[in-house]
């Protein structure tokens, strides 16, 4: 194969790869690819008006850079802006109060949350092996499974 042969057939290779990253950049939502794919344009610009196959690659390869550095932050800032950035699943229940239910027995029991969910519970390690009765307010501090891990409501101010 000549330059020459790589010059003037370069378009294909260009457009084979803007569609490659096109395809990657729908799948990834990322804006990377799409950055790739914009800089394969100017290396496919770049060809038409007649430069060597080096010299779009330098220009496709520039161009990328520029533009993952400079648009693809802002664009990510703007596409993630008005998240909601409320707690869900585990995050939501970390810290929530409750009352226990079921008595503890071994260190297992059932609670009541204050959002109205009722779990299976244990008591955490940090709490000394004590009855913990119905009624007594108890803090999740963390979610195994599908069990709560409790600590009594005077343990939670250390």
């Amino acid at each position: 194969m000549t330059a020459e042969f790589i010059t003037t057939y370069a378009w294909i290779f260009w457009l084979a790869l803007i569609l490659v990253f096109v395809i990657v950049e729908v799948a990834t939502v990322d804006f990377t690819f799409l950055m790739l794919a914009i800089g394969s344009i100017g290396g496919l610009d770049s060809g038409l008006f007649g430069l060597p196959w080096w010299a779009q690659v330098v220009i496709a390869g520039v161009l990328s850079i520029v533009l993952i550095f400079f648009v693809r932050p802002p664009l990510q800032r703007a596409m993630h802006k008005g998240g909601d950035l409320t707690p869900s699943n585990v995050e939501a229940l970390l810290g929530l109060s409750g009352v226990v239910s079921l008595a503890f027995v071994d260190g297992h029991g059932q609670i009541k949350l204050s959002n109205g969910e009722t779990w299976t519970a244990q008591l955490s390690g940090l709490t000394e092996n004590r009855p913990v009765e119905a009624g007594e307010r108890v803090v999740v501090t963390a979610i195994e499974g599908a069990t709560a891990v409790v600590l009594p409501a005077e343990r939670t101010a250390l």
